[in-house]
């Protein structure tokens, strides 16, 4: 396999969640760990065997070297991490169970990434020798210095002809926190997109309009806009209830629709970052010249088994996620 450079951009948060399935609180402790979706997607990556790197800013205490650390420690470049002031980007996670949904409490306010100035990224410098770069939704929703830092990032990789991966991530909260005009700002990213991970709701954002759960129509109305676009995935997921799922994936180019059958998640151990494993594998697959239905099939196998692995990180090389694609035997590996 060919590793490819690629390099992710946005904020490293701290997630704190509680113990089991309590509620926050319900008990005086919570788990601690490293996440956010751009990381998540970077230490995947790393893990299949590429040259990942982040781009962020984190504080210049304990909690922002511990972040970056983290990063290090499972083979993720941070050398274009920096230090800057502020706080480290808190989310609060309650995880749920039969009937009651996971609950998601963000605490990003001030923090070191959202104060950065976004003229502070030297673009030519922090992408210099990287073949991809990769973004999500979350960043420009964070404020508005991420979301001109976002925009800045996916243009001058535009100029430097790289191929630009855009995940959608829609982030409702985090863009009435400040107001931000999600419609023009994400209209901007998906103009100098190549690949989008996206759905009908997503397109309907950017483009100010209704698909109505039409994929078909959605993404044959992004391609109209977007001359640059070449490719959209997206999976697609029935909720039986939080610990039963059903998952499958599309992917849709110019000129074909790849589809994938459905796999049974249950019981599932965390759903977060499981889309950002999705990401990566479909990236891995695709930037390792498997081809466009290979690469759905092993994106939505590396999504599956992220639910089995706690944390907001797939911990899963890429031999594991062909195993999951292969016999799919159970049995104790000894």
């Amino acid at each position: 396999m060919t590793s490819t450079r690629i390099v992710c951009f946005g904020e490293l948060l701290l997630r704190l969640s509680a113990p089991g399935r309590e509620l926050l609180l319900q008990s005086p402790s919570l788990d601690v760990c490293i996440g956010g979706a751009e990381a998540n997607v970077a230490v995947a990556l790393a893990g299949f065997g590429h040259a990942a790197a982040m781009v962020s800013v984190v504080p210049s205490n304990d909690l922002g070297a511990a972040a970056v650390g983290e990063l290090r420690r499972h083979g993720v470049d941070t050398s274009r991490v920096v230090l800057g002031d502020g706080r480290m980007g808190i989310y609060f996670l309650s995880t749920g169970a039969a009937q009651r949904p996971s609950q998601v409490l963000y605490d990003r306010a001030w923090s070191a990434f959202a104060q950065t100035n976004p003229d502070s990224y030297d673009w030519a410098k922090l992408l210099e020798g990287a073949q991809v770069l990769h973004v999500s939704g979350v960043t420009p929703a964070v404020g508005a210095n991420g979301a001109a830092a976002a925009v800045a990032a996916v243009r001058a990789a535009r100029e430097l002809d790289l191929h630009v991966v855009f995940d959608g991530n829609f982030r409702s909260k985090l863009w009435q926190a400040w107001k931000g005009d999600a419609q023009r700002i994400l209209h901007d990213i998906f103009a100098c997109s190549d690949t989008v991970f996206a759905d009908h709701r997503d397109i309907g954002i950017v483009l100010d309009r209704d698909f109505s759960a039409a994929a078909s129509s959605a993404a044959a109305a992004a391609f109209d806009a977007f001359p640059r676009l070449q490719r959209i995935v997206a999976t697609q997921r029935v909720q039986h209830n939080v610990d039963d799922h059903e998952l499958s994936a599309t992917m849709i180019t110019r000129a074909r629709t790849f589809t994938t059958a459905s796999h049974r998640v249950t019981p599932i151990v965390d759903r977060i970052g499981t889309g950002d494993a999705f990401a990566a594998g479909v990236l891995h697959g695709l930037f390792s010249g498997s081809g466009e239905q290979a690469s759905i099939e092993f994106g939505l196998a590396a999504g599956c088994l992220k639910h089995s692995v706690p944390g907001d990180f797939l911990l899963l090389g890429a031999a594991e996620v062909a195993e999951f694609l292969g016999e799919r035997r159970f049995d104790v590996r000894r």
